[in-house]
């Protein structure tokens, strides 16, 4: 008897450990990303690369399976919280629990770089770089969890500066200023995936969109989906 009720707490113990994860990544041309955490319940939080939340809510979509590419959520009906008036100034207003994920943010008292920007989200915890680092990532996102990110700096070609670089395992590299004037900046491959795109010579209405490669990709686990 007591090794199933030590099983049962071992396994509700590893579910809400493992029900926050890196859903998606959306890429746009000038460098911008969507870093998406999907929680349990089809909840999804959308965060930018400094760590700020631009919004989150439930994926209608998600149990459908049907890919939500224009970022439609709606509110989410179960349990949320909100930090109140008595906690940090950095802290007030700002969205403590949702359902069972608890999410925290950096504190007042905390440097600039961290200063009001998400903490953790469940079991993923988040650092950023810091004010005195290269001027195109500081206070752009450094680790999520255990996956390390870094930024091209500021002493890399003027089309990629501040553009991701990687994110774990997977390198992205981008056209440059020196490629043709329609394709840069733009992705040119993620890990393995590889993209090209229609150059200033093609028909006008072909110019800079994707001439090979999908604009979804699974790599390393990840979603990532490339937007025009």
């Amino acid at each position: 008897m007591k090794e199933i009720f030590l099983a049962l707490l071992i396994t509700n113990a590893f579910i809400p450990a493992t029900a926050q994860t890196i859903s998606r990544v959306n890429l746009a041309a000038d460098g911008n990303i969507s870093l998406i955490i999907g929680l349990d319940e089809d909840v999804f939080l959308y965060l930018t690369k400094d760590g700020n939340l631009s919004k989150w809510g439930f994926d209608k979509y998600a149990a459908s399976g049907v890919e939500n590419y224009r970022d439609a959520v709606v509110n989410y009906e179960g349990r949320t919280e909100y930090y109140t008036d008595n906690d940090d100034a950095a802290l007030r207003g700002k969205v403590k629990y949702i359902g069972k994920t608890m999410v925290t943010w950096y504190a007042s008292y905390d440097n600039d770089a961290q200063r009001g920007k998400i903490k953790s989200i469940g079991n993923i915890n988040f650092d950023y770089y810091q004010g005195y680092e290269n001027e195109a990532f500081r206070g752009n996102i450094k680790n999520i969890g255990q996956k390390g990110v870094t930024w091209y700096s500021s002493f890399d070609n003027k089309a990629i500066k501040g553009k991701l670089k990687s994110l774990g395992a997977t390198n992205f590299t981008w056209y440059t200023s020196l490629d043709d004037v329609a394709t840069s900046g733009k992705i040119k491959s993620i890990g393995a995936a590889s993209f090209t795109w229609y150059s200033s010579f093609d028909r006008s209405e072909y110019r800079g969109s994707m001439k090979s490669g999908a604009p979804a990709q699974y790599v390393n686990g990840i979603k990532y989906i490339i937007r025009n």
